[in-house]
């Protein structure tokens, strides 16, 4: 299923913390500099259902980064949520090489059942069909084999945080769809996590399916700037601490887009140089700006992800076209404190 073809956009605007953008450009060059990472891994986001190019995307990082340490899905997993579609992704990821050590993320396609009667009868005009918002949860659960959306990670020795929301919005509010709701308790922890790291003088991953506002590609967009409900309260945490690095997905939106990686700075957090935004691409198709406030489809066979590379001093963030096995471009961020 397209998301496009599901996506009821939400009424009413959220209010987001200002903040200035630093582009890609105006950070270190694209070189990775002298020495070994310490550890490398990839991110991939939106599957959504398309199997054959997740295969082409495994095979693909295993060939370009045999001894990677972890893989990251920043969401959408699935077309729509069904345990079957779980069972499909688990099943071709068996059939490929890949990082023992996987970090899911829950995208809004993991809630879309209850706008199908069956899986084989769209049905929107009687929503949920039955489907209570509990099972959607534990559906995922089951699959990432854990009991919360948010959960750490390490690969190799590098914390990865996956965030999510804990609500589907339209159970809660008929005006409302795929927004993210964060608890307190997921706050809290986040917020003690990024400082028990940032003690110990560790960059943290942070990934999550939807992009904040005014960040990378796609979230200036009407379609894609009120997607937290708490997005100031997010920001606020995320922006206190230099060394974090946020992995979005949700948009699509091509790689080859100069705001795929951006510094977002947060007023009020005493960090002026502000925290790493990467825009993850798609596995499932690609889109772009349409200079009219709108998306555009990307022609082609469209399959993008990132492989990172964590050095003592610095992180080199890689953009990979698994379609033509070629590099997009890359980013190095200097990192405040040697690892």
């Amino acid at each position: 299923m397209d998301r496009r073809s599901l996506l009821t956009v939400a009424t009413g605007a959220v209010g987001a913390v200002a903040a200035s953008q630093i582009p890609a450009s105006a950070m270190t060059p694209a070189h990775a500099g002298p020495g070994r990472p310490l550890t490398t891994f990839n991110v991939i986001s939106d599957i959504q259902g398309d199997l054959r190019d997740l295969g082409v995307a495994l095979e693909d990082m295993h060939r370009t980064n045999p001894r990677s340490s972890g893989l990251a899905i920043a969401g959408d997993i699935t077309p729509r949520g069904y345990d079957a579609e779980y069972a499909a992704v688990s099943a071709e990821l068996a059939h490929h090489t890949h990082p023992r050590t996987l970090a899911w993320a829950i995208g809004n396609h993991e809630f879309y059942v209850p706008k199908w009667r069956n899986p084989a009868t769209l049905a929107q005009d009687t929503w949920p069909n039955g489907t209570t918002e509990d099972s959607l949860f534990k559906s995922f659960y089951n699959f990432a084999g854990r009991n919360t959306v948010y959960a750490e990670h390490s690969f190799g020795g590098i914390p990865v945080l996956s965030l999510g929301t804990e609500k589907y919005m339209h159970y809660h509010d008929p005006k409302l769809w795929d927004e993210v709701w964060i608890s307190e308790a997921q706050f809290t922890w986040l917020e003690q996590r990024l400082a028990h790291w940032a003690r110990r003088r560790k960059p943290v991953m942070v990934v999550t399916h939807h992009p904040l506002p005014n960040t990378v590609s796609g979230s200036h967009n009407q379609l894609y700037s009120r997607d937290y409900l708490q997005s100031d309260r997010l920001l606020g945490i995320l922006g206190r601490h230099r060394d974090v690095f946020l992995f979005c997905g949700h948009t699509h939106w091509d790689l080859a887009l100069s705001d795929w990686y951006v510094r977002r700075v947060v007023p009020g957090t005493a960090n002026l140089d502000g925290f790493s935004v990467i825009n993850t691409g798609a596995v499932q198709s690609g889109y772009t700006d349409d200079g009219k406030g709108g998306e555009v489809s990307v022609p082609g066979t469209f399959n993008q992800g990132l492989q990172i590379e964590v050095f003592h001093d610095r992180v080199v963030v890689k953009a990979r076209d698994f379609a033509t096995g070629t590099w997009l471009k890359q980013i190095t961020v200097p990192l405040s404190t040697g690892i």
